[in-house]
């Protein structure tokens, strides 16, 4: 669990990108002191596609990712846990710090995820960007974090999947064993249909401003494991009801008047050949 003090620090890590571009004042006609321009990273919402580290490349789970401000700050999720980070921006060049974490308990493989992309996307890091496909590469030249930039996720028509609880401005874990089962689409005649974890159900959704108004909801009458039916319980009062949405590029948080809800992200995209 995590707290609204480390969340709060996340949205506050000091800045300390840099930017530079065109050409250095006492540079000759030749080009030679020209400055190249920064690789364009900043303003993007970048998926993690993979990590390799001493020869070894492992996928990142749904909903890794990373957005750099040009301010140099830079927030993301590292397959788990949420992390704030410093960016410096230098021609080819990052340089990056990362300075806050949340601390949920996570499943075996996505911490193993998470401690191996740490190690990685830190220090001095070359890019090269290849059309929407960025890889970073350490100084031993075998560490690499490869990247794809993702258009952001419309509400309705989008595939979400659960993957945390949330009460006030902490966040939470799901219950171990029910990881990736929950998922829903609003359709654009606000028809809604998915799992909440163990059962599928279908209800409506009928959206003013940022409140979402559930109606009848139906659901089969399976019998699930511990887990998946504590994880359904906690779904079923939000989408019981009314619930406040907040869309963020390719994340989606419900919360109910109590503060209590979850969040979710949308499938990745297709990938291309």
């Amino acid at each position: 669990m995590t707290t609204a003090a480390v969340l709060a620090s996340l949205l506050a890590l000091a800045a300390c990108g840099t930017e530079k571009a065109g050409t250095d004042p006492g540079a000759t006609g030749s080009g030679a002191d020209t400055v190249a321009p920064d690789v364009p990273v900043t303003g993007v919402h970048w998926s993690f596609d993979s990590v390799t580290v001493g020869g070894k490349t492992t996928p990142a789970p749904a909903g890794a990712h990373v957005e750099i401000e040009k301010n140099g700050r830079a927030k993301g999720n590292s397959g788990c846990n949420h992390f704030g980070a410093a960016v410096a921006v230098d021609g080819d060049t990052l340089t990056v710090s990362v300075a806050e974490t949340t601390e949920m308990g996570c499943p075996a493989d996505l911490a193993s995820f998470e401690t191996t992309l740490h190690k990685a996307f830190s220090g001095s890091l070359k890019a090269k960007l290849d059309g929407d496909r960025l890889t970073l590469t350490a100084p031993d030249g075998k560490t690499t974090v490869a990247l794809t930039s993702e258009p952001a996720a419309p509400l309705n028509g989008t595939t979400w999947t659960v993957d945390s609880l949330v009460a006030g401005k902490s966040a939470a874990s799901l219950p171990q064993g029910s990881e990736g089962k929950a998922h829903f689409v609003i359709d654009k005649n606000g028809k809604v249909r998915g799992s909440l974890g163990c059962n599928r159900f279908s209800t409506t959704a009928k959206i003013s401003g940022r409140t979402i108004d559930f109606g009848e909801i139906t659901t089969t009458r399976m019998m699930c494991s511990g887990p998946e039916m504590k994880l359904e319980t906690e779904l079923y009062e939000v989408f019981g009801g009314s619930a406040t949405y907040e869309l963020r590029h390719r994340g989606l948080t419900l919360t109910t008047a109590d503060g209590k809800g979850f969040a979710a992200v949308a499938k990745a995209p297709a990938a291309k050949s």
